[in-house]
């Protein structure tokens, strides 16, 4: 039975379960000699059938021939995949290449095999330590990746696996990048500055160099531009121009387009987030000085030692400008969140004054109805007046009465007048049973048309807010399209239409909007 490490098990364990998807690999190698004539840099595909000659440095991989007074002083090993393309290269328990293939490259590349383990891991991630191996060989070890949500089916986001062996100098590792990260841009850099490829924070760094561009605080500013837009919307909208688009046919306010807004600035200002990267300033920072204090005292050279202190020195820069991003984005948030504030009670007043409405129709409604109400019970009380007179006058002009002769009072009444009643009593019965049965069923059915009539005045109250608020809530406006909304609203003032406004939700309930059944019994 062999034994095996925890970390070893834990690394087979996760690889085991992780899925495996395919992306396109290549390989990059920068080598810098003692004569810098020879210093080379080379990046090519790499198939996986040169895979493992290139793990072992083996065939075309093989290490050059030096003449005798040459020697290597430092060097960098990277496997590639520039282009991820795939929709799940940074899901959790996702690895891009096959599992054999991504064991081999961690145990040839001696890279930590706790890397599989952070594929779940949310935001900026840094980690780095240094290791000790069987034959005494000293490596710092490096994990740097972000993965962030996807957008459109589509992920987002670069990983970055690294070892340097302190004693040869050997940059070994695995980068992997969307084409939305930066990863082109920072191996061009990572070429570019070959000379200080001896210091293994070199590309950690120029990594989060390119991640604290002057894109994050050029949208910051135009974030707050926006905010004061916005509170001129809310707060001051007399003084507002129609061309921001925040004014509706009527003059007033479009809290569709306000709220969108607001939504939108408000995500602005929180890409990005400062606080997660001035954590990642201190990682780099502890990882820097890790490196140097362990670094041996025979290749510290005036480059490795040169490039520390700058790295050191724009750290410390990339930590204050995050720092005022921080605060800048605190108070951009604040002056956000009393906008919303006001526009939630502006929101409450349409919405009180849309209540209001339907109470009233309702009203009106309900007085309309007890007015057709009483008309009927005038109808009904006239024809209880006028029916016991039609009925009597309805029996004494049959042929069982004969009031021709006056003096003979048993010639009144037909002997046969029982037969009357022996046929209209029967008959009446028959009538009065399928009334009552008629009245039965269409009793059952207005108990079921008062229910729908129930669950439509809800429904439509419910629609009636439900589109307010999806209204409100809707992306179609947004900060980037004002310029085509401009050029819009002036290509329709040319053409005398004023300008194209979404209409305003309303609701009125009429007396004709609901149909009550009514009963007519004649």
């Amino acid at each position: 039975m062999t034994c095996e490490t925890t970390d070893s098990y834990a690394f087979k364990n996760a690889l085991g379960e992780c899925r495996v998807i395919e992306e396109k690999t290549s390989y990059l190698e920068i080598f810098s000699y003692s004569d810098s004539r020879l210093n080379s840099i080379d990046q090519n595909p790499l198939p996986m059938s040169e895979f493992n000659n290139f793990l072992h440095r083996q065939n075309a991989f093989a290490p050059a021939i030096l003449p005798d007074d040459v020697y290597l002083v430092t060097g960098l090993r990277l496997i590639l995949q520039e282009n991820a393309q795939h929709k799940d290269t940074f899901a959790p328990r996702c690895i891009s290449m096959p599992r054999e293939n991504y064991s081999a490259m961690v145990q040839a590349l001696h890279l930590p095999e706790m890397a599989i383990e952070t594929s779940s891991v949310v935001g900026p991630f840094f980690w780095s330590t240094v290791d000790r191996d069987d034959n005494s060989s000293t490596r710092l070890h490096i994990i740097f990746r972000k993965s962030d949500v996807r957008q459109r089916g589509k992920t987002r986001g670069w990983e970055l696996t690294l070892s340097h062996e302190l004693s040869t100098g050997i940059t070994t590792g695995f980068y992997k990048g969307t084409p939305t990260s930066s990863i082109s841009e920072s191996i061009k850099q990572l070429k570019a500055c070959t000379t200080e490829i001896g210091h293994a924070m070199l590309l950690p760094f120029i990594i989060f160099s390119h991640e604290s561009l002057l894109t994050s605080e050029i949208r910051q500013r135009d974030a707050r531009n926006w905010a004061r837009k916005l509170e001129n919307a809310i707060s001051m909208h007399d003084e507002i121009l129609r061309d921001e688009g925040y004014l509706d046919s009527e003059g007033g306010i479009d809290l569709a387009s306000v709220h969108s807004d607001l939504v939108e600035c408000q995500a602005q200002v929180l890409w990005q987030p400062p606080a997660s990267y001035i954590a990642i300033i201190d990682y780099l920072e502890e990882a820097g000085q890790r490196f140097i204090h362990t670094l041996p005292e025979s290749r510290k050279t005036p480059a490795v030692e040169k490039f520390q202190m700058r790295m050191i020195a724009r750290l410390e820069l990339y930590k204050k400008r995050w720092a005022g991003k921080q605060r800048y984005a605190h108070t951009t948030i604040q002056r956000l969140e009393i906008q919303r504030s006001a526009l939630s009670n502006i929101m409450s007043q349409r919405e009180s004054s849309l209540n209001l409405q339907i109470a009233s129709d309702s009203k009106k409604f309900a007085h309309t109805s007890g007015r057709e109400s009483k008309s009927m019970k005038g109808i009904s009380l006239l024809g209880t007046i006028f029916l016991p007179g039609t009925f009597l006058a309805s029996i004494f002009s049959t042929t069982f009465f004969d009031f021709g002769n006056a003096t003979e009072m048993t010639a009144v009444v037909s002997p046969k007048f029982w037969l009357y009643w022996v046929i209209n009593i029967p008959f009446t019965l028959v009538v009065v049973g399928l009334f009552l049965l008629w009245q039965r069923r269409r009793l059952r059915a207005y108990m079921r048309e008062d229910k729908q009539l129930e669950q439509d005045i809800e429904s439509m109250e419910q629609n009636i807010i439900d589109s307010l608020r999806k209204r409100t809530m809707s992306k179609t406006h947004t900060w980037v399209e004002s310029n085509e909304r401009k050029a819009g609203l002036a290509a329709d003032e040319e053409n005398g239409h004023g300008g194209f406004k979404e209409p305003a939700v309303t609701a009125v309930i009429s007396s004709n909007t609901l149909a009550v059944p009514s009963v007519n019994i004649s």
